[in-house]
């Protein structure tokens, strides 16, 4: 057994999986049966759960036992600092709103935030076999909590010293998430999410030599040849999203799906036009407008500002408007049944990693 296989099969042995293959906990993609198709297949499930209320966090986490006895992440983002509200700018995103959708109601941004400490306590309760996070660390006692659980932490760090600072704060994993990546980017600090946008195969090398802990790769990664290639880049499992949106199990809007098989590399772009968080998307018409539109209000004002925009699109499957979330390797997705598409990815990658090493 070479390497980077051996390497890829003590990752599986410590996790409980089959294959290193993990989904992306992508908020709003969380349908349970998504996951329990991949981990039934041996890889890990996911689920995203920053829009998701407490008893929610523990309803996802029994449909998905109901349906597979596989493993599977929770994910939270890290809370920001409040934002600061600005009724003038606020305005003037929803004037311009108003050209691609309803009239912005001038209480969109005003219902509270979810609260963390109660979904931290929620996840505790659901016991998932990991816990993820993505924009920051989590607090200390959370940590302490789910190490006594025997629940395993991975970290998603978009830099060498995000990863540092994991490893520090006992994370068992980190996940090495590139500027390719679909969605939100994962930088600890919201302000730098663009200037310090790295790609995977060269950040995730840098990661492997600064941290102990295994790294897992995420960003970009969509076929077998993106599996091999972090593999022998010292990663120990890929994390991919993106690549399996096209699944029927996703549940994906038609158009958003559609517009998935088709999209080039440089039909995505970074924008924080849908949440005031940056963000890869496919470069709809919107997105492309409001790059020369007002200042979007910080998260997570601007996602409740585009809300009822987003909400019509949706409906409409019209894909100028929706929010349509994309890595630069969507093209490469499967439009398959997530078991096979798991199956067959890492039997790709197996063959490529094996010829290597003769």
């Amino acid at each position: 057994m070479n390497a980077p296989v051996a390497r890829a099969q003590s990752f599986c042995d410590r996790f409980g999986l089959r294959l290193p293959i993990l989904l992306a906990p992508m908020a709003g993609v969380a349908a349970p049966g998504l996951s329990a198709a991949i981990a039934n297949a041996g890889g890990l499930g996911a689920c995203g759960a920053l829009l998701m209320a407490p008893p929610a966090i523990v309803q996802w986490a029994a449909g998905v036992r109901g349906q597979s006895n596989g493993a599977f992440q929770m994910n939270l983002w890290i809370p920001d600092p409040p934002p600061e509200r600005n009724a003038e700018r606020e305005d003037a995103v929803r004037v311009f709103l108003g050209g691609f959708g309803p009239a912005v109601p001038a209480d969109a941004a005003d219902a509270p935030p979810l609260d963390f400490a109660a979904q931290c306590a929620a996840l505790l309760a659901a016991a998932p076999p990991i816990v993820s996070s993505i924009m920051g660390l989590y607090p200390p006692d959370f940590v302490a909590a789910a190490k006594a659980r025997g629940i395993a932490w991975f970290a998603t760090v978009t830099t060498v010293a995000e990863a540092k600072a994991a490893e520090a704060a006992g994370a068992d994993v980190v996940v090495a998430q590139g500027a390719e990546a679909g969605g939100h980017r994962g930088r600890f600090d919201a302000a730098h999410a663009e200037r310090d946008a790295v790609g995977l195969f060269a950040l995730l090398p840098a990661v492997v030599d600064a941290v102990r802990i295994p790294v897992v790769a995420t960003g970009g990664i969509a076929d077998a040849r993106g599996i091999a290639a972090a593999l022998m880049l010292g990663a120990s499992a890929v994390q991919i999203g993106t690549g399996f949106l096209r699944c029927p199990e996703a549940g994906l809007n038609p158009a958003w799906a559609a517009g998935l098989a088709t999209v080039p590399p440089e039909g995505t772009m970074l924008t924080r036009a849908f949440s005031g968080r940056t963000g890869r998307s496919i470069a709809t018409d919107y997105a492309l407008a409001a790059a020369e539109g007002p200042a979007p209000a910080p998260y997570p004002i601007q996602r409740a500002l585009t809300q009822p925009m987003r909400d019509a699109a949706a409906k409409a499957n019209d894909l100028g408007r929706m929010q349509v979330w994309a890595g630069q390797s969507a093209a490469l997705g499967r439009a398959e049944p997530a078991g096979a598409a798991t199956q067959a990815l890492w039997d790709g990658a197996l063959a490529l990693l094996e010829g290597a090493s003769r």
